[in-house]
């Protein structure tokens, strides 16, 4: 919501002052430097990524609309996920675990969290890890180093994308001068054409070199950040998965497995002791 906001205000102040100077709107409308611009910037992102970065990089952009996946609600139905785990492995013993961790989606406990299996990595790293602790013979120091290598490369390969919406976002200055000259280039061919032929094409010129700022500064730039601010409120989800786990390898109760995952959560997002202590008693 906040980024639509965000857009729309940086729209209309900028051409609300442009206006207020009796610009002409017209005047801006120059399809041959959109295509310019946007097509050099989508080809070098091509160029510098793969295509499961190009696709994350997607993915990320239409999740600024939508804000990061860890609500305050999430974060209780992990809590009240992760309890119910734990108490029916103390209860039934871990072996019982094996048809939840092997089949999530028809599992009795995480098919009542949508919220849950509706993050892929989520599910992947808690079986994955259970299944680990399943097997046993594995020391807490071994397991925790385990999940790190996990972690750390999901992290990495989810920067590898706003990194590079990053680097298009300083681009585009220097996109919009590439689409400048060119204006330039056309404009010294028709030197000969009177005043108001040579006005318009220089004007024509100057948008791209005012398209590729306001992109890069005005949205693109905002966008990569608001994308890195995501990742990071998303990976305190992942660091909740783990510290529960581990606290649960350990051989804590439940309920104290559950407060290790509560605290590991960012505080604007973490349910309260109370708010924690209800939902795992319902």
């Amino acid at each position: 919501m906040f980024v639509i906001i965000g857009i729309v205000l940086v729209m209309g102040s900028m051409l609300g002052g442009y206006m207020m100077h009796h610009g002409d709107i017209a005047v801006l409308i120059q399809p041959n430097e959109f295509l310019i611009i946007g097509g050099v910037a989508a080809g070098s992102l091509l160029i510098a990524n793969p295509m499961y970065v190009v696709k994350h990089i997607i993915a990320g952009a239409i999740g600024t609309f939508k804000g990061p996946k860890a609500n305050k609600a999430a974060y209780i139905d992990l809590i009240k996920m992760l309890y119910e785990l734990f108490q029916f492995a103390k209860r039934e013993g871990l072996i019982a675990l094996e048809p939840h961790v092997e089949n999530p989606e028809s599992s009795t406990i995480m098919s009542k969290f949508p919220s849950f299996l509706h993050n892929h990595h989520a599910v992947v790293f808690l079986c994955d890890t259970l299944k680990v602790i399943l097997s046993g013979g594995v020391p807490a120091h071994d397991l925790e180093e385990l999940m790190d290598l996990d972690l750390d490369g999901h992290h990495e390969e989810e920067h590898f994308a706003q990194q590079s919406l990053n680097t298009v976002s300083d681009a585009f200055p220097g996109i919009g001068i590439v689409a400048a000259v060119l204006g330039v280039i056309i404009t010294m061919g028709s030197i000969n054409a009177g005043a108001a032929t040579v006005g318009a094409n220089v004007a024509a010129a100057l948008v791209g070199t005012f398209l590729g700022i306001l992109l890069s500064y005005g949205i693109v730039g905002p966008m990569a950040r608001n994308m890195d601010l995501n990742i990071y409120v998303d990976s305190k989800y992942m660091a909740a998965i783990k510290a529960a786990l581990l606290s649960f390898a350990k051989g804590a109760p439940a309920a104290v497995a559950v407060e290790y995952g509560r605290r590991a959560i960012n505080p604007e997002m973490r349910p309260t002791f109370k708010e924690a202590e209800d939902a795992m008693k319902k």
